[in-house]
């Protein structure tokens, strides 16, 4: 993940002509696109005598310019009319490394290695499903699932709890399965080991002490539809060679049976366990895994995409009926709190946040607040005291344990520490004096 305070050295003689650095357009109407970079100032708008043209009506004549150092790269709005963005936060100047996606008008720009393959064309949808997203790592995903799901190949997901995998199982079925056909979900990490083989498969009355009479399994119920196989990498290693013929074949048998059933069906599997690694230790099958993972779509972190907070929570007021609240949920000191939590439980956290903050009639309510920098601080928040200045303490000690590590990063260097952090120099001053910072 790419870092804005990050540095990036520029070594010609180490990297090679095939590394060289290139500024590409990933999404937008000027896809495609791309600019060599070496060491210089490039300018980047609407502008003909521009390094980098671009046709976007909501790109200003000059919107951005580029510089390259040999001590990294350094961005630079030129005052344009609608904001250059960097994780959905808006920048004066920035310094970034290569893997950086910076958002200007309706286009992303990318800075990407000589050697790295063309990143592949995100969908120009903002949704799949319930899924939402503005974030071009969710985009790219969107556009693997709409051709996953018009193909109806079988899927992989992978990602944290929380990220949203089994929205994304339901939209694939929903989007590539006839209107009616079962959706079957198999909680594999919430069955018991003993009754797993059972729930996959059925068994036949007698199979064994309580099987009091036939069952159809989850595979059986799916005919016709699709089997979500939820937390597969939970699947107990004795029983993945069955899972792997069922997946082949298409063919299943009940326990105690005497013979194979010939099915219909669509596997839409998830697991938050990294498949790669747990074959390489032993713990799942190489031959399972390969066949799992024929089209694998990873759904990043929340903390990863923090510029789709706008449009999840825009997305969850509006399905609370409480649209008209979003200023109080997107503030910019209440969205700088939103930015700084961890988001452990992802989606699924930010769901309930909100959520609860509705009930409460309150803006979001973050029980623990934590910075993801290393050696980051806690912020403990409670409702002993008034809204306003409960919310003030908290922005204020955000402000200064962020500031404290930014300074320590920079050497106390306040131009370099306002690059950094993307915000004018006077400001960090008047930050520096209002915490007591300032170095005597």
């Amino acid at each position: 993940m790419d870092h804005p305070s990050g540095t990036f050295t520029l070594e010609r003689h180490r990297l090679g002509p095939e590394c060289e650095l290139r500024l590409m357009v990933v999404s937008g109407p000027d896809f495609g696109k791309t600019l060599a970079l070496g060491e210089g100032t490039f300018r980047i708008g609407k502008q003909p005598d521009s390094h980098l043209v671009l046709t976007d009506p909501a790109v200003s004549r000059e919107h951005l310019e580029l510089r390259v150092e040999r001590t990294g790269i350094r961005l630079c709005d030129r005052g344009s009319r609608n904001g250059s963005f960097y994780r959905g936060m808006r920048f004066e100047t920035l310094e970034v490394t290569p893997g950086a996606v910076i958002r200007i008008g309706q286009s992303d720009l990318q800075v990407l290695l000589g050697d790295e393959a063309p990143p592949m064309r995100p969908s120009e949808a903002r949704a799949f499903g319930d899924l939402v997203a503005e974030s071009l790592s969710m985009r790219r995903a969107f556009a693997v699932l709409e051709r996953a799901a018009a193909g109806g190949a079988d899927v992989l997901l992978q990602g944290e709890t929380g990220t949203g995998k089994d929205l994304a199982a339901e939209a694939l079925h929903a989007r590539g399965c006839p209107p009616g056909s079962p959706f079957v979900v198999c909680d594999l990490a919430a069955v018991s080991p003993s009754l797993i083989e059972s729930e996959l498969f059925g068994h036949v009355r007698g199979a064994f002490t309580g099987a009091l009479g036939d069952r159809a399994g989850a595979f059986e119920r799916a005919h016709g539809g699709t089997i979500f196989l939820d937390e597969v990498g939970d699947l107990p290693l004795e029983l993945q060679p069955r899972l792997l013929r069922a997946l082949e074949r298409r063919q299943v048998k009940r326990v105690g049976g005497d013979r194979y059933q010939t099915l219909d069906f669509r596997v839409v599997a998830a697991t938050h366990k990294n498949l790669e690694e747990e074959t390489a230790a032993g713990c799942f099958r190489e031959d399972l895994y390969h066949r799992l993972a024929m089209v694998t779509v990873v759904l990043p972190p929340l903390h990863e995409r923090l510029e789709d907070l706008d449009i999840l929570v825009g997305t969850l007021l509006d399905r609370l009926g409480v649209a008209a609240r979003r200023g109080d949920f997107l503030s910019p000191s209440t969205k700088a709190l939103l930015c700084v939590y961890d988001w452990p439980g992802n989606v699924r956290e930010l769901r309930n946040v909100v959520e609860r903050a509705v009930k409460l009639d309150a803006a979001p309510y973050i029980p623990r607040l934590k910075s993801r920098k290393k050696g980051g601080g806690a912020q403990e928040v409670s409702a002993d005291r008034p809204f306003k200045e409960a919310k003030e303490r908290i922005v204020a000690a955000f402000e200064r344990d962020y500031l404290a590590d930014l300074m320590n990063r920079c050497d106390h260097n306040v131009s370099q520490a306002a690059r950094a952090a993307g915000i004018a120099r006077v400001y960090v001053h008047r930050l520096l004096q209002k915490h007591g910072l300032t170095k005597t």
